[in-house]
């Protein structure tokens, strides 16, 4: 089984390209299971019901989110409704949305996504997203589920390798998202678990990851805060095809994409 897992989507550029290539991917048989985060699809801040289910529409199985979940206060009940957008599995139990789900593919396999956040520089007073881990895939094994990717939202590099080393051979990928650089470290760790520190950016590269260059640039130069705004211009599809065996949940083989 071959599944693709698109990194941050953001903004109206993001969309597009992925509704382009993601749909064309799967149409020629390429992908069998589509996963893609999308926590800054809204105007590169968050997601709404409606983009969420133009992202469906377009071929993805499950959208996972990170640290911009709850941007748009008005998704939470569509949160809690559908089982297929998953918010971080670290968050309190109280807090709206599901941190994991199950799918099952055409070919009949079953298939569960986490979503965990890092701590490291990031914003949110969360749960360990190694506990979290612990709980979930634990979960997913009782009920007889091989095939388990992680979506790792961090920011620090080392919090996301640390993340597979602990999850190798439990699960079948650690794929990290949130920095909007993809890099070059693909691998297949000893346990049989595929693992990159970030899927990257799926949306415009003239920009600083995502967004208008000038405003980065000015609110390096001058220290004062200012909106953000998406960059305009064509994107590119960022993410990693895994190649999973249906029967073990081992990883095979994972490979970067790079589609405009």
């Amino acid at each position: 089984m071959k599944i693709l897992f698109v990194g941050d989507i953001v903004g109206e550029p993001g969309r597009v390209v992925f509704g382009k290539a993601a749909a064309l991917m799967k149409a020629r048989g390429e992908v069998d299971m589509i996963i893609a985060n999308a926590e800054n699809v809204a105007g590169g801040s968050g997601i709404t019901d409606k983009i969420a289910r133009e992202i469906f529409a377009a071929g993805c199985d499950v959208i996972t989110l990170g640290d911009h979940v709850w941007d748009k206060r008005d998704v939470f009940p569509y949160l809690n409704s559908e089982a297929r957008v998953i918010r971080p599995a670290n968050f309190p139990a109280e807090a709206p949305g599901h941190g994991s789900c199950v799918i099952t593919t055409p070919s009949g396999v079953r298939v569960g996504v986490i979503v965990l956040l890092g701590r490291t520089f990031m914003k949110y007073l969360t749960d360990c997203p190694f506990h979290a881990l612990d709980r979930e895939v634990q979960k997913m094994k009782a009920d007889g589920v091989k095939t388990v990717l992680v979506d790792m939202h961090a920011e620090a590099t080392s919090e996301k390798v640390a993340m597979g080393v602990y999850a190798d051979g439990r699960v079948s990928a650690v794929l990290g998202t949130h920095t909007h650089i993809q890099t070059a470290d693909e691998q297949i760790l000893s346990g049989g678990t595929a693992y990159i520190t970030d899927t990257g950016m799926t949306g415009p590269y003239d920009s600083v990851i995502g967004t208008q260059k000038e405003l980065i640039v000015a609110r390096y130069l001058t220290g004062l805060p200012n909106k953000f705004e998406v960059a305009k211009g064509p994107g590119t599809l960022c993410g990693v095809i895994v190649d999973i065996d249906d029967a073990t949940g081992r990883a095979c083989a994972i490979t970067r994409v790079q589609k405009n």
